[in-house]
């Protein structure tokens, strides 16, 4: 099954490697002998599902996550490999969804509003006031 990114872009399975072992937590003897654990491997650096300019978008905003080109997604909270599968899927997609979006607008610098100015100056006095109280009288 396909990983979806968004509308347009899918990871194809091709380009997705599985690794399985047995997982910690909550299985009774069943976590002994299950290999529920799942990590998907996911080669970044070298997928063909994504165009160059967002493939170097990804990979600058992953930074830690990627190492030598590949991400690695792992998931143990089910006690069914499926489950497990599908939720490191499902990872993928929202990681690579966030890692590939356009970067937001830039901020346009603007003056402080009249009253903006008005309350920080109000602020300030009545700190002001506060710390001339506590200081001491006798000299």
């Amino acid at each position: 099954m396909p990983v979806p990114i968004t509308d347009q872009y899918a990871v194809p399975d091709s380009e997705i490697r599985w690794r399985f072992s047995r997982s910690s937590g909550p299985g009774g003897q069943g976590v002994n002998t299950t290999d529920s654990r799942v990590e998907l491997v996911f080669d970044l650096a070298r997928t063909k599902a994504l165009p160059p300019a967002l493939v170097e978008r990804a990979l600058a905003r992953l930074g830690d996550r990627v190492v030598e080109g590949t991400v690695v997604v792992a998931a143990s909270e089910f006690r069914s490999q499926l489950r497990n599968r599908e939720a490191a899927a499902e990872r993928l997609g929202e990681l690579l969804r966030r890692a590939i979006a356009a970067p937001p607008p830039p901020r346009k610098a603007r003056k402080p509003s009249k009253g903006a100015k008005r309350r920080r100056l109000e602020d300030k006095r009545r700190r002001s006031s506060v710390k001339k109280l506590r200081r001491s009288t006798d000299d």
